[in-house]
């Protein structure tokens, strides 16, 4: 029992009394075994029962059959009349007190219920704020705080608990204890059979009774309630009936009576609605796997932004889930509700990115590829612009409790009233190649903000930062992490880079951490976990690795596997110039090297760094081309180009080292020039060339302020097709290659990863979940003609760095299929017990 509870009570008498309920031997009432105290705090013994509450079964079931709710409705009915005729209330009859023991009900907690009726602690805990009773299935008497408590009571709750049975939810529901006090004071339940038909008569006109306002009007004792449920027994009279058979004068002044209170109950519950003598037992953490992502997303989304995972955000009482989506290459906001298999898309969001709710679930703030910041109703409709910045980069926005929005673009850190108006800067633009602030969380009363900070490149390095808005102070908490939150239970979340999620202990008066990490769920993609203030989560998981299959796809979109027996996290497959050997990125502890042969073969390559990637082939055949953090430096400069023979005879060389980092790279076809891909100042990715021989000089390529990667030379070398994001998002381009004279703009509707076809005549590339072909004709300028869907890449790798697939030869193409792993969301459900549990371990 909860100490204050044992305080109010008075804890010698509350153990003199609940002894009595030994008294009490049912066949459908939980016994109690024993009682006593131990430092201070009072407890009582009652038998483990095997089985399941009502509650648990509700959960998994919604609406139970008729006949199984009758029949427990019936045993609970016997407990309390048998109850009732020892003198004991019950109190507070609720799905969570009753229990399934081989199908039949066991009423529990009888003993609270004793103890607090005869040590005049009801009263008490009424001038203290707190309450016998949970609102949904409270009688209006016990809400009007009414001393003298009933049998009738103990109906009214049944009957609420039977309608719920039948219904898949109680007669009156609410957002707040408040509003469910006021509408059972005020208003009657919907007709049973109106919510399902199957009901037979005679229980809508038991219920109709049971759940009369006036405790005259219900039954005089739970057995008639249960006769009346009774198939063989007379049906009871419908509510017309009931009323029309009242004394009009009654029924009138009752009406009086309940209208007169019901504003001033509903005041007093405000503060004793609040807590009630025994909080619930707690539900059992639930998981799920849900589906959120029905397209692929990397031509929509900013390089900037961690990972698809980080778009999605749940409501603060965890009702639902909006997440960004696409359809037909446009961005938009969904909503799943709780309740619901499918989402909606909520009009109004169209191009929306980095999706956050108010404190009040009202809202949802989002930005927009233009450089906006809108908010738009939870329900959808006209979204209203807050702040605007010409092309800026938006990566993450919170909403305060001061109703202040805090948002990050262009590398810094801004905030702007609810209405809108002249925005702030909170924090300047990290400097640094690459550097940006990825995640924003709000701490309680608008204490400040937990962030993601990247000085340098984000794919390399990042760290969990707090800022004070008292202060300014801008101070590091954790090292090598991405994404930060803050619980209600008095933890600060985290995710590690590596993957998983832990908790700290956290002082929101100073804002420090109090305690070393502690490892709460495995496997969590960094930056991916979400939560309401409720104890709803949703993350990413990584469980069993990103597994993927390499698969070669054909024209019509069939697909088989290169070799069924090679799964791994793969990433930036490449083709020999022969189509007899490929080349991947295999990510395991590290991301090493590796090439598979003709004949089936298998050799890991590299062995140093933790990062070897995006390779391609030179035009001979014999090496790789590849990048690599082998020889260490700062995050934003660590990757170099490197050169190595394809079958490891020879350690790699280093072909380009450039200030700020090379991310991708490939040798022309006639071997003359080395193309490359760095993210420089401001992290804007340019694309520049440099001679291999002569004048080696990087010269620029495409450079403007906007972002430019993907590089694919055509195979007579001729022409550079890459992504770029002058429209706000991903488009394919091409120009002439070295000259660089005009561009063409390819795609229309989005485009990611550009490639060619091997003999020059086609260009692909991935628009959402749509690969598309485009005929290509080369002259003294090149003819480009109309695109063409060829089938579906939903469920193949995309990237935003370097192309995800290659083209084969014979016109197949090498993709990735996932298999479960990173693309995993997984939805929980009560999950602060369970974090509680594990940082007490």
């Amino acid at each position: 029992l909860r100490p204050e509870l044992a305080a109010i009570l008075g804890g010698e008498r509350f153990l003199a009394e609940i002894k009595t309920t030994a008294n009490l031997q049912h066949p459908h009432i939980l016994s109690l075994f024993d009682s006593g105290e131990a430092d201070g705090l009072v407890y009582y013994v009652m038998p483990y029962v095997e089985g399941e509450s009502l509650r648990d079964r509700l959960t998994h079931a919604k609406q139970l059959p008729v006949d199984e709710a009758l029949r427990i409705a019936r045993e609970v009915a016997d407990a309390l009349e048998y109850a009732h005729g020892h003198g004991v209330i019950h109190r507070d009859i609720k799905p969570e007190n009753i229990l399934l023991h081989g199908g039949h009900a066991l009423v529990a907690d009888f003993g609270i219920a004793l103890a607090v009726s005869r040590t005049g602690g009801g009263t008490r805990m009424t001038e203290t704020g707190m309450s016998l009773g949970t609102p949904h299935y409270m009688s209006p008497e016990q809400a009007m705080g009414e001393k003298e408590i009933t049998p009738a009571a103990d109906v009214y709750a049944l009957g609420c608990v039977l309608y719920e049975m039948l219904a898949g939810e109680p007669p009156f529901t609410g957002p707040t204890a408040q509003a469910i006090v006021a509408k059972l004071l005020t208003s009657e339940p919907e007709p049973i059979t109106t919510l399902r038909k199957t009901v037979p008569p005679q229980v809508e006109g038991a219920l109709e009774t049971a759940l009369e306002k006036l405790p005259a009007d219900r039954f005089a004792t739970a057995k008639a309630f249960a006769e009346a449920l009774d198939e063989t027994g007379a049906p009871t009279r419908r509510r017309t009936g009931v009323a029309a058979s009242r004394a009009p004068a009654a029924a009138a002044a009752g009406g009086r009576r309940f209208r007169a209170v019901a504003a001033v109950a509903v005041v007093a519950l405000a503060a004793a609605a609040t807590g009630w003598l025994r909080p619930r037992p707690a539900p059992p953490t639930s998981r799920e796997r849900v589906v959120l992502w029905r397209y692929a997303l990397g031509a929509l989304l900013d390089p900037g932004v961690l990972n698809e995972a980080t778009q999605a955000a749940v409501a603060p009482d965890g009702s639902s889930i909006v997440y960004i989506d696409s359809a037909g290459g446009h961005l938009q906001l969904m909503r799943k509700l709780r309740e619901s298999s499918e989402a909606k898309p909520l009009a109004g969001t169209e191009g929306a990115l980095s999706p956050f709710f108010s404190p009040d679930g009202r809202w949802i703030g989002f930005s927009t590829p233009d450089g906006s910041l809108k908010k738009v109703p939870v329900t959808g409709g006209g979204a209203v612009t807050l702040a605007h910045r010409a092309n800026a980069t938006y990566n993450a926005g919170a909403w305060m409790d001061d109703d202040t929005l805090v948002y990050a673009a262009d590398a810094g850190l801004y905030a702007v009233g609810a209405e809108g108006g002249a925005g702030r800067q909170l924090l300047p633009a990290l400097a640094k190649a690459g550097g940006a602030i990825l995640t924003v969380a709000p701490l309680p009363g608008s204490r400040g903000l937990l962030l993601t900070e990247c000085p340098g490149n984000c794919g390399i390095a990042s760290s969990v930062h707090v800022l004070d808005l008292r202060t300014g102070e801008d101070r590091m908490l954790v090292d090598n992490a991405a994404g930060a939150w803050y619980a209600p239970t008095g933890q600060l979340l985290y995710t590690d880079r590596a993957g998983g999620l832990y908790a700290l202990g956290f002082d929101l008066g100073r804002l420090k951490v109090t305690t070393g990490a502690v490892p709460v769920i495995d496997d969590v993609v960094p930056g991916s976990f979400a939560m309401s203030a409720t104890g709803t989560a949703l993350y990413a998981t990584t469980a069993g690795g990103a597994q993927g299959q390499l698969m070669w796809v054909a024209r019509d979109g069939s697909a088989v596997p290169v070799d069924s027996t090679w799964r791994g996290d793969f990433e930036y497959p490449a083709l020999s110039p022969d189509g007899r050997t490929l080349a991947v990125s295999v990510r395991d502890a590290t991301t090493q090297l590796w090439v598979r042969r003709a004949d089936g073969s298998r050799q890991k390559l590299t062995q140093e760094g933790t990062a070897n990637w995006r390779p391609t082939w030179t035009p001979d055949g014999r090496s790789l081309v590849f990048s690599s953090d082998r020889r260490g430096g700062s995050s934003h400069n660590a990757f170099d180009l490197y050169e190595m023979p394809a079958d490891g005879s020879a350690p790699a060389r280093l072909l380009l080292h450039h200030t700020y980092g090379v991310w991708e790279g490939q040798i022309s076809p006639d071997g003359r020039w080395l193309v490359m891909r760095s993210d420089e100042e401001g992290g804007i990715s340019h694309i520049r060339g440099k001679r291999l021989s002569g004048d080696t000089a990087l010269v620029p390529l495409v450079v403007d302020s906007t972002i430019s990667i993907q590089i694919a030379l055509s195979p007579d070398g001729r022409w550079l097709a890459w992504c770029g994001y002058a429209t706000g998002r991903g488009e394919i381009y091409v120009a002439p290659f070295p000259g660089m004279g005009w561009t063409h703009q390819v795609s229309r509707d989005g485009g990611i990863e550009p490639r060619w076809s091997r003999d020059g005549r086609q260009l692909f590339y991935k628009s959402g979940s749509r690969f598309i072909a485009v005929p290509v004709v080369a002259g003294p300028a090149l003819t480009i003609g109309s695109p063409r869907e060829l089938f579906s890449v939903a469920g193949y790798r995309s990237a935003r760095n370097r192309q995800q697939y290659d083209v084969a030869p014979d016109g197949r193409f090498l993709m990735i299929r996932n298999l479960g792993g990173a693309d995993a969301m997984v939805y929980v459900e009560n999950w602060f017990a369970e974090l509680k549990a594990k940082v007490k371990r």
